[in-house]
C-alpha cells in the first residue's frame, strides 16, 4: 500500500463527489474520481485504487453491476457501497455480490472515514498474505505450507541439516501442529526423496496386530492368511517409514521394531527367513516420551535409537504469526474445493481467531474456516465461526493494525505486532472484568499468574 492511499469515488452527483474528494484529503489520502461506470472500471483497470466508494445509481450503469465486473477479476479490493436508497434488501444484495459494506446516504463523516480506514487495514494484510503466496519459487517448501513465523523458519532450517543424513528422527508436538508435514519435508530433501514416504498411525494399531503391521506375514501364518503379505518396513526400503504417533506403541513390540533397526532386517509374522531393509526412520509423538519411559510404558533403548536427531512443533498458540496465512492458505483451497467465494475475515472475526487459543492446533484452524466458507457469502463474521469461544464477559474489539504497514513491513513483523496489541487489549478488559484481580484473571484466560502478572508489567497496563 502507498503512503498516500487512493480512495475512487463513483457518484454521478457533482457535490458528493466534492464532499468526499475534501474528506478524503483531509485525512491524507488521495481521492480519484468517476462520475459513471465506465470511467470507474477503467480507474479500477488502470490504477489499481485501494479502496471503491461506489454509488448504486449510475447514469451509463448500475452500480451493482460495476461491482459485479470487479469481482469478476478482483477478489480483493474493498468496494464500499454508498447511496441514497439504502434498503436491507439491497444491502444483502451487495454484500452477496462482494461489497465491503454498505452505507445509506447522507452518511456520516467519521463513518466514512473509519470505514475506509478499517478497509486499508485488512486490503494491507489481504496483500501481504498474496505477496506471500506469489514467492512459491522463494524459500522454504515448510515455510510456504506451514507460515512465515520464526519457528517455522528455524525449523525449516534444522530439516535441511538433518534431512540428508540417514539418522533417525523424533519429531514431537501436540496433535495436529503439523508434525507429518515435517516428516514429508525430511523425506523430500534428503536422497531418498524418489522413493516411497510410507505412514503407519501406530496409535489406531491394536497390539495384536501391530508385528502384522509393521513386518508383514508369511502364507498360513494365521487364520485368513492366505497369502503372504509384506509389511510396512519392506514396502518403505530404500526411502522412509514414519511412524506416527509412537508412544502409543505397545510395549510388547517395542523390542521386535528395535531388533528390526538394529539388525536391518525383518523376520514375517509365520516366517524363519531374515530379510534386509533399508529404510530411514521418523518418528512422531504428541506424548512426552521422557514420563513414559519413566512410568515403564516406553523402552530408554527404543528412545535412543529413534531420537537421534529430535525437532519440536510449537502449538499454534506460540507461533500466531502464521494465523494470517495458513487462514488465507485454508480459505482459498475451501472455496476452490466448495465452489464457493468467500474472500475475507471480517475485523471481528480476525479478532476471534487471534484470541483463540487453538487447543486442535492447525487441523483445528483448516477445519474452522472451511465449515465458515460453506455457511459465509463474501465475507467471514463472528457468527460464522461458533467454535471459536470468547472469555466469559468479554466483548470483541477491534483489531488496530499498526500505521506503519506503508512502510514495508513484513506480514511477520504486522501479525507480531497485531497479536501484541489484542494482548494488551484482552488482558485490559479481563482485569476490568475481574476488578483488578491478577489470580481471577489468569484462570479465566487459562494461563498462570506469572504470565499475566509480566504481560500487565510488559504493556504498562493500569489496573
Amino acid at each position: 500500500m502507498s503512503s498516500r492511499p487512493r480512495i475512487l469515488i463513483v457518484d454521478d452527483e457533482k457535490d458528493v463527489r466534492w464532499a468526499l474528494r475534501a474528506l478524503v484529503r483531509d485525512e491524507g489520502m488521495t481521492p480519484l474520481e468517476a462520475q459513471n461506470g465506465v470511467e470507474a472500471l477503467e480507474h479500477i483497470r488502470a490504477e489499481s485504487p485501494e479502496v471503491v466508494l461506489l454509488d448504486i445509481k449510475l447514469p451509463d450503469m448500475d452500480g451493482m453491476q460495476v461491482l459485479r465486473e470487479v469481482r469478476r477479476s478482483d477478489l480483493t479490493t474493498p468496494i464500499i457501497v454508498v447511496t441514497a436508497y439504502g434498503t436491507v434488501e439491497l444491502a444483502v444484495q451487495a454484500v452477496k455480490a462482494g461489497a465491503y459494506d454498505f452505507i445509506t446516504k447522507p452518511f456520516d463523516n467519521d463513518r466514512i472515514v473509519l470505514t475506509v480506514r478499517r478497509a486499508l487495514r485488512e486490503h494491507a494484510l489481504v496483500e501481504e498474505v498474496q505477496r506471500l503466496h506469489s514467492q512459491e519459487s522463494l524459500g522454504h517448501p515448510l515455510c510456504r505450507t506451514m507460515g512465515p513465523s520464526g519457528h517455522v523458519a528455524r525449523l525449516a532450517e534444522q530439516v535441511d541439516r538433518v534431512a540428508d543424513t540417514n539418522l533417525s528422527v523424533l519429531i514431537s508436538g501436540e496433535s495436529g501442529s503439523g508434525k507429518e508435514l515435517v516428516a514429508h519435508a525430511i523425506h523430500e530433501r534428503s536422497s531418498r526423496a524418489s522413493s516411497r514416504f510410507v505412514p503407519v498411525d501406530c496409535g489406531s494399531l491394536p497390539a495384536s496386530l501391530v508385528e502384522n503391521e509393521l513386518f508383514g506375514h508369511q502364507e498360513g501364518a494365521f487364520t485368513g492368511a492366505g497369502r503372504a503379505r509384506a509389511g510396512k518396513f519392506e514396502s518403505a526400503s530404500g526411502g522412509t517409514l514414519f511412524l506416527d504417533e509412537i508412544g502409543n506403541l505397545p510395549f510388547s513390540a517395542q523390542g521386535a521394531i528395535l531388533r528390526a533397526l538394529q539388525e536391518k532386517t525383518v523376520c514375517r509374522v509365520g516366517g524363519v527367513e531374515q530379510i534386509p531393509v533399508d529404510v530411514r526412520v521418523v518418528v512422531a509423538t504428541n506424548r512426552d516420551i521422557h514420563s513414559l519411559i519413566s512410568a515403564e510404558d516406553f523402552r530408554a533403548d527404543l528412545y535412543h535409537r529413534l531420537a537421534e536427531f529430535e525437532l519440536h512443533v510449537a502449538p499454534l498458540r506460540d507461533r500466531k504469526e502464521d494465523l494470517p496465512f495458513l487462514a488465507k492458505r485454508f480459505l482459498d483451497e475451501a472455496n476452490v474445493e466448495t465452489g464457493r467465494h468467500a474472500q475475507r475475515l471480517s475485523e471481528q472475526a480476525w479478532y476471534l481467531l487471534l484470541a483463540y487459543k487453538w487447543p486442535g492446533n492447525v487441523r483445528e484452524l483448516r477445519n474452522v474456516i472451511r465449515r465458515a466458507v460453506v455457511v459465509a457469502d463474501t465475507v467471514i463474521e463472528p457468527r460464522h465461526l461458533p467454535a471459536l469461544k470468547r472469555p466469559m464477559g468479554i466483548e470483541p474489539m477491534s483489531i488496530q493494525v499498526s500505521d506503519r504497514i506503508e512502510d514495508n513491513l513484513s506480514l511477520k513483523e504486522i501479525t507480531r505486532r497485531t497479536v501484541r496489541e489484542v494482548e494488551r487489549q484482552v488482558l485490559t478488559k479481563v482485569l476490568k472484568h475481574t476488578g483488578g484481580n491478577k489470580a481471577r484473571a489468569a484462570r479465566i484466560l487459562q494461563v498462570d499468574y506469572k504470565t499475566v502478572h509480566t504481560k500487565v508489567k510488559r504493556y504498562g497496563i493500569e489496573l
